[in-house]
Formats: C-alpha cells, structure tokens, sequence
C-alpha cells in the first residue's frame, strides 16, 4: 500500500505529485491522460512568472519538471471507482487496474460542457475556445461569439468587452440566468449585441473559424465572427466517486479550507473540487495544498 494515491494528470496532480517527490512519499500517480486542460489551453498570459506560453509548452515544461524529479506517471488509466479498506483505500480504474493508498488526492479536472453541433470539434483552439479568461487576450481587436446566459458567459463579456472589437452574445433563452448585476452590467457596453432566443447550429470556416449558424424565430442565421467562446458551464470528472464523497448540486467534490473531502484520508484540488475558479494558478495552489495536508494526515497516523 502506497501512502499516497494521485488521481490526475493535470496542473493540479502533478503539482501534488512534484511535491511528494520532493518529500520523498511513497505515492503513485494515475492519469487517463497527462495534461488535462493544457490539451485544450491556446495561449496562457496569465501564469504568474511565464509571461507567454501556450498550454502545449506549458504541458512539456511540467512533464520535465516530472522526468527531473523522478516521476513516472501511470498513464492511460481512468479512475472507475474508489473505495474504503483496511488502512486505507482502494481506486480501481477502467482497465481493471488498482491502487491502494492510506490517502488519496482526487484532482481528475473538470471538461467544458460542448455544444455537440457541427464543426464544434473541428475548429476547438481555431476559433472555438471554451474560457473566455484563459483565451479571451487571443481575439484582440476582432469579432466574437460568446455562447451562454449564465454567470460565466456574462462574466466572460465584461471580460472581453475591452479586448474584442465587437461581441455577440448568444442566449438560448430570452431571459438570463446570471447574476442582476452582471445583465445590467453587459446591457451598459456599447460593443456588445444581444441575440436572445437563438440556438447555435453549426460552425464553419476553413484554417480556421470564420462565422456560425444559429435558429431564431424558425429561421437559420449566419453570422460572420473571428472566435466564438462557448461558456454554458463546465462538468467535474468525479462521477466515479457518487455515493462516496459528497458533492455540490453540480458534482464538484466538497472540500473545506484544507481541501479534505467528506470521508477522512481523502483530499480534492483544482477544477473538480468545490470553489469552481477554473484557473491553473488556483488548480496548482490546491494541488499543492493537498498534498501538505494529506503529509501532516499522514504524519498524526505515524503518531497514533
């Protein structure tokens, strides 16, 4: 039995990972996948102390840093499951793989929620993004879309709103579902035009995304725009742990201050854990967090 079980590939597990290494912890670390969000990151300016890098140069300075503190990952593997037994517990994964750990970190990341129209797939990372902080700076002075009514779409406006040359906000219904606040603000910008009632179709272009269709009114529309940003929320990867830990209404794990989950031994970070401020700063800070948490858990077992 590993002390620690790291379930994750992204900034946040591999953070917890660097660190364990660094404390020289008996721990694995399983990933269906190594990068997680930096697979569908464009650019990143926001990373304090890398003024500019994209999320696939990103990916490989974190898989060095990996490689130089002696890490290999268990790649390939998707947690199934995860459950309590003597002395610890016990993830099984997919493949038919498991680990066993007296403490688990859970930093499996959260996926946007997809349109599932066509050329959404197509043009990912040529036009169509999905976090208007993360790659809002990439369409300065041009022509977007942002999809959505809710918090992170209109969030995304008053980001954007300085960036882009022009906005439009695309809302299935007639009425938002953000804060007041936030639709009195967008309703002030001068460069931003509502389209609401209107069900986005399809998205086209060649190299890259030109425009996309939309329904209204029984009719199909075409709009020309440099970028379309689709923010109609994100889904945590924690459906392996339902009936194990609890979770917020939208399936993020409950964490404390700490990041412990609900059951003992078992600690949650980044985008799958509760907070839902999908930065990679935060998703790092956590990941680090949760490891120094789960060491000092770790050390009052030793004690008892």
């Amino acid at each position: 039995m590993h002390d620690l079980v790291i379930i994750g590939g992204g900034i946040t597990g591999q953070t917890a990972a660097i660190y364990a290494a660094r404390k020289r912890m008996d721990f694995v670390l399983i990933a269906k996948e190594l990068g997680g969000q930096f697979l569908e990151s464009g650019e990143v300016l926001n990373y304090p102390g890398i003024v500019k890098t994209t999320g696939a140069e990103f990916s490989a300075i974190m898989e060095e840093q990996l490689r130089f503190n002696g890490i290999t990952p268990i790649e390939g593997e998707e947690a199934r499951g995860i459950e309590k037994i003597r002395g610890g517990f016990r993830v099984s994964c997919a493949g038919g793989r498991t680990e066993e750990g007296r403490t688990v970190i859970i930093a499996t990341g959260a996926r946007p929620r997809r349109l599932g129209v066509p050329g959404e797939k197509e043009f990912a990372r040529r036009g169509v993004a999905y976090c208007s902080i993360c790659d809002g700076p990439l369409f300065s002075g041009k022509e977007i879309a942002i999809i959505g009514g809710g918090n992170s779409a209109l969030e995304g406006v008053d980001f954007t709103k300085g960036i882009a040359r022009k906005i439009h906000l695309i809302n299935l219904t007639k009425e938002f579902t953000a804060h007041e606040y936030l639709v009195e603000k967008v309703a002030s910008y001068g460069n931003v035009e509502v389209i609401d009632e209107a069900r986005t179709t399809a998205f086209y272009g060649d190299t890259l995304l030109r425009g996309l269709r939309y329904e209204r009114g029984g009719a199909t529309h075409e709009l020309p725009v440099d970028g379309a940003i689709i923010e109609i929320g994100r889904v945590p990867n924690t459906e392996f742990v339902e009936g194990f830990l609890d979770r917020t209404d939208e399936g993020h794990i409950r964490i404390d201050c700490w990041t412990r989950a609900s059951v003992e031994g078992v600690f949650a970070a980044g985008d799958c854990a509760s907070g839902e401020e999908y930065q990679y700063v935060i998703a790092a800070g956590q990941g680090c967090m949760a490891l120094l948490k789960a060491s000092r858990y770790l050390s009052h077992l030793r004690k008892e």
